[in-house]
């Protein structure tokens, strides 16, 4: 066999492959729809986003938004968190992770319930037309992006057919859920994994993959061509956390280099403790915080700062850029104490200015 009929068979073979691929994700659906819990448009309605506290005036938008595409406007004025876009394709997360504030979805309930696949597309579709200006949808604010992969597929193939706006998916899932990204690089899909130190994962993740297995699962994703990005939150100042966060750093850098890492300390919103203790979880993650703020419970500034400081010092040493960097719902205060550029009015992390 010649070199030419070589490259021609493989080419068949992994034609074929991905073909059969195809087949049994089309039968998968099938299954999916008749098992799958999904949530009326009624109670759609009745929903509302858990980490909601006050109230911002300042924000106007030329469209509000419908059931299921929607603006998340309510950060309270003194936390450094501006507007972004949320698909709301499904609510919970199977993951039930001790720390979630998810829990104050549903009043407790995170079993995962979704939202009718035509419907998700026809909010698009409207949103498509109504939002004129390049924007970033969080498909993974009230449930993990990729818990569902037959359901998510066609929602980020909705996306392919313009190259104004963009979706993020944000999962904690492994290497089984993302064979639909991997088949088939897309130009408006984003990537995003949270990960946390092991220690942390096996305390109050217990659910979720393993630390090691979300890598491997953005690294293939990141090599497919996507845009990959990292989420570190909530970090936890347990004992030893900065050894143990410096292995979960060396462990992120030496697969791939995420095009962006965002940050985050734990918030405990006091739906999120109420439903917590109801359903039995370890609360031993409350422990740590020792101050108020207008979204809920925080650590006390310093060790926050000092959190962040360790971590700044560890990716730019390791020749990661600071500008590819960003804190999650921290306040205005903690930024100008880091020394940090900050978008007032948008969203340092979901933001327009993070499509790219």
């Amino acid at each position: 066999m010649t070199n030419s009929e070589r490259k021609k068979h493989k080419e068949a073979a992994l034609k074929a492959w991905k073909t059969i691929r195809r087949e049994k994700r089309a039968k998968a659906a099938e299954s999916t729809a008749k098992i799958t819990s999904f949530i009326s448009p009624e109670s759609i309605k009745k929903i509302k986003h858990p980490e909601i506290i006050g109230l911002r005036e300042d924000t106007v938008l030329p469209w509000r938004g419908n059931r299921i595409v929607l603006p998340f406007d309510k950060t309270p004025a003194d936390i450094a968190c501006g507007m972004f876009w949320e698909v709301r394709w499904a609510y919970g997360c199977p993951f039930d992770c001790s720390y979630c504030y998810l829990r104050g979805t549903m009043r407790g309930r995170m079993k995962p319930q979704y939202v009718r696949t035509e419907l998700v597309l026809q909010a698009l579709d409207e949103a498509f037309e109504k939002i004129k200006t390049p924007a970033l949808f969080n498909s993974g604010e009230l449930s993990d992006s990729l818990m569902n992969p037959t359901l998510m597929e066609p929602i980020v193939d909705k996306f392919e057919e313009q190259n104004l706006h963009k979706i993020y998916l944000l999962s904690k899932c492994g290497t089984k859920n993302i064979a639909f990204l991997a088949d088939m690089p897309r130009k408006q899909v984003i990537c995003g994994w949270s990960i946390n130190a092991s220690v942390v994962a096996r305390l109050w993740e217990k659910c979720a993959a393993p630390p090691e297995g979300r890598i491997e699962a953005a690294n293939l994703v990141s090599d497919a061509g996507y845009d990959t990005r990292v989420r570190i939150d909530p970090i936890f100042p347990i004992k030893d956390w900065r050894i143990y966060y410096g292995h979960l750093l060396n462990k992120i850098l030496s697969k791939f280099t995420p095009n962006k890492i965002i940050l985050g300390t734990p918030r405990g919103l006091w739906k999120t403790i109420k439903y917590a203790k109801e359903a039995n979880a370890d609360l031993e993650w409350t422990q740590f915080f020792a101050e108020d703020s207008s979204w809920g419970k925080k650590l006390a500034f310093e060790l926050r700062k000092e959190i962040y400081t360790f971590f700044y010092d560890k990716l730019v040493s390791a020749g990661y850029p600071k500008s590819k960097i960003s804190l999650c719902k921290e306040t205005v205060t903690m930024w100008k104490a880091l020394g940090l550029h900050l978008t007032l009015g948008q969203c340092n992390c979901y933001g327009a200015k993070n499509l790219n």
